[in-house]
């Protein structure tokens, strides 16, 4: 298995006005941007092709790739002017596809789950799809027994659920057949259906790490877990203090400016005797005065 298919076109509503600049993907995390966490995951993993779906300021994603690699992958961008949910994203590339089997992943979440292992499963099972899922998790929609999904949402067979999908999941070309074309549709009716026939398989994670980035707390929890850098093109002011932060591309930090447990985007300015206390600071924006658990 080469191919991925990463979602990115949300519109990121609850991580406004942090997605007001930026898609949630794109929104700069440990200085670089989040997607590209979900890049190295894949391709450490062995994937060579990576389509994307955008919609929320698709041109960002030229600037962010202008040339359509990364790390070697090659890129494909597909843009969905109106929202086709996950089911018409997956039909609205099926060109690229082709006839080979995929990886479909969430652009907004950091894992460790091993997707190798869970790629190397689906292609010795006869499952046209096989999705990742924990015992752990307060949304069990998935009834799942031994290897072998038995219902989703209880809507085939009114089982309860019993497991969570973690949104990642493999799947071979024919599950396109089972998508309608020029749709807005999710992906859940496939998988139904796959349950019907038997042919929709699981994989149980185990002890993996799993954070989603859906909202403000957990991205500024994921800046965290790593102690702060600064970027060498930043300019510091000696008698500035800066603790456990993120300081991104090309910001200025003025004199006895104090910035905490702050994550500053490429560009931005900080004045002279400015304090930022748990503040994100978008990108090209200039900040005077004082803030606490403020997006500026």
């Amino acid at each position: 298995m080469r191919k991925a298919f990463l979602l990115g076109a949300g519109l990121g509503t609850r991580l406004k006005p942090l997605t007001d600049t930026l898609p949630k993907p794109l929104i700069p995390l440990e200085n670089r941007p989040l997607i590209t966490h979900a890049m190295d995951h894949l391709i450490d993993a062995g994937i060579t092709d990576i389509a994307i779906n955008t919609h929320h300021l698709p041109e960002t994603w030229e600037v962010a790739f202008p040339d359509g690699t990364y790390r070697g992958a090659k890129l494909a961008f597909f843009y969905e002017p109106i929202l086709l949910e996950t089911g018409g994203g997956i039909k609205n590339i099926a060109e690229w596809i082709g006839s080979d089997p995929f990886l479909i992943y969430n652009g907004d979440i950091l894992t460790d789950l091993p997707i190798e292992r869970l790629m190397t499963g689906h292609m010795g099972s006869n499952n046209v799809a096989t999705l990742a899922v924990t015992a752990d998790g307060p949304s069990k929609k998935v009834t799942v027994d031994g290897y072998r999904v038995l219902d989703v949402r209880s809507e085939v067979a009114g089982l309860a659920g019993t497991h969570q999908f973690t949104g990642i999941y493999c799947a071979d070309a024919e599950i396109l057949d089972l998508i309608p074309p020029n749709e807005k549709i999710a992906v859940i009716p496939a998988f139904q259906e796959l349950v019907r026939r038997g042919q929709l398989g699981a994989y149980h994670v185990k002890e993996c790490a799993w954070l989603d980035l859906g909202e403000r707390d957990s991205y500024m929890e994921a800046g965290f877990q790593k102690a702060g850098e600064i970027s060498p093109t930043a300019q510091v002011d000696p008698s500035a203090k800066v603790t456990n932060s993120w300081v991104g591309d090309g910001c200025q930090i003025g004199a006895n400016a104090i910035v905490t447990d702050s994550i500053l985007w490429p560009g931005t300015s900080v004045s002279a005797d400015a304090e930022l206390t748990k503040c994100v600071v978008h990108s090209n924006s200039s900040i005077t005065g004082v803030h606490q658990d403020a997006d500026i």
